[in-house]
């Protein structure tokens, strides 16, 4: 019943998503993304799908191809994962079950942090877009060592939380949704937090995946309005990502997992020392006109 639920808010946060990005296009004159960012649609949402995450890996192959100015990387990386994110959740929630309080109050908190903290980064000059993005990739690749090394808490076999628990959930899930339309991915931080508050591991899944398909199209619909982002790198990204999910949730059975994670913290920290290296040379603060 609650995933019904869910499942039916989130398609009307879709559809209204889709409606205000449509007119967007229309107005951009919007042209057909290249091969190439259509490609790393395809790519990075194929890993975000297993679990890597899609964010920093985009941002990565962004900041080394140039494909996207930096300032306008946080808005592409929003607007243009969004669809495929809530492919994602169509197909995997419902598989698991949460305590219904938890799971809406999380979703509903990390809507409103991406809702406030879109108005915040959409109007950012590009240096500080820089520094933000690289230590929120710094941030990524420590949470995903953290994971890897085990040395995050394992977690509990608790289904919701209540009382003080219920509240640190909701305000750090609030934050994380904040930080999503600077370009840190949630999935990572996400994870530790339900571990850390003893819920069962696999009630991270779901609170992961709702988060990420809940808040970003309210932070979209921001980035939209403002111009904040590349129409075609956003395209790209949707067009190259949905056909991605559907591939790795139905056909994809074993992958080496371990390497691929580890070649990941080496680009996402690579990306990170590059871009904060970009904000440490001298320019100019006006915020440029805003590419497509």
């Amino acid at each position: 019943m609650l995933a019904n639920v869910v499942l039916g808010v989130l398609g009307l946060l879709t559809l209204w998503f889709c409606i205000v990005w449509v007119k967007g296009l229309k107005a951009e004159k919007a042209e057909a993304p290249t091969v190439h960012q259509t490609v790393v649609g395809f790519v990075t949402n194929f890993f975000d799908t297993l679990g890597i995450g899609s964010f920093a890996p985009t941002t990565a192959w962004y900041k080394t191809t140039k494909l996207v100015e930096d300032r306008i990387i946080p808005g592409t990386l929003n607007v243009g994962h969004a669809l495929p994110v809530i492919v994602m959740a169509f197909i995997f929630i419902g598989r698991v079950e949460v305590e219904p309080l938890t799971l809406s109050l999380m979703l509903f908190a990390a809507v409103a942090g991406a809702y406030l903290g879109a108005d915040i980064v959409s109007g950012l000059p590009e240096r500080k877009i820089q520094i933000g993005m690289g230590v929120a990739l710094f941030i990524t690749a420590g949470f995903m060592l953290l994971g890897m090394l085990d040395l995050m808490p394992s977690g509990g076999e608790a289904l919701g939380l209540t009382g003080g628990k219920l509240i640190i959930a909701v305000v750090v899930n609030f934050m994380l949704g904040a930080l999503m339309t600077l370009g840190i991915g949630l999935y990572a931080p996400a994870m530790a937090l339900v571990y850390a508050l003893g819920m069962s591991p696999l009630v991270a899944f779901p609170i992961m995946m709702g988060s990420c398909a809940y808040l970003m199209p309210a932070a979209s619909v921001k980035f939209v309005k403002k111009g904040a982002y590349s129409t075609k790198g956003a395209l790209g990204l949707t067009l190259g990502g949905i056909p991605a999910v559907f591939i790795a949730a139905y056909l994809v059975t074993s992958l080496p997992m371990d390497i691929l994670r580890w070649l990941v913290v080496g680009i996402i920290l690579y990306t990170s020392v590059t871009m904060l290296r970009s904000a440490m040379k001298p320019r100019d603060e006006k915020a440029p006109e805003v590419a497509s």
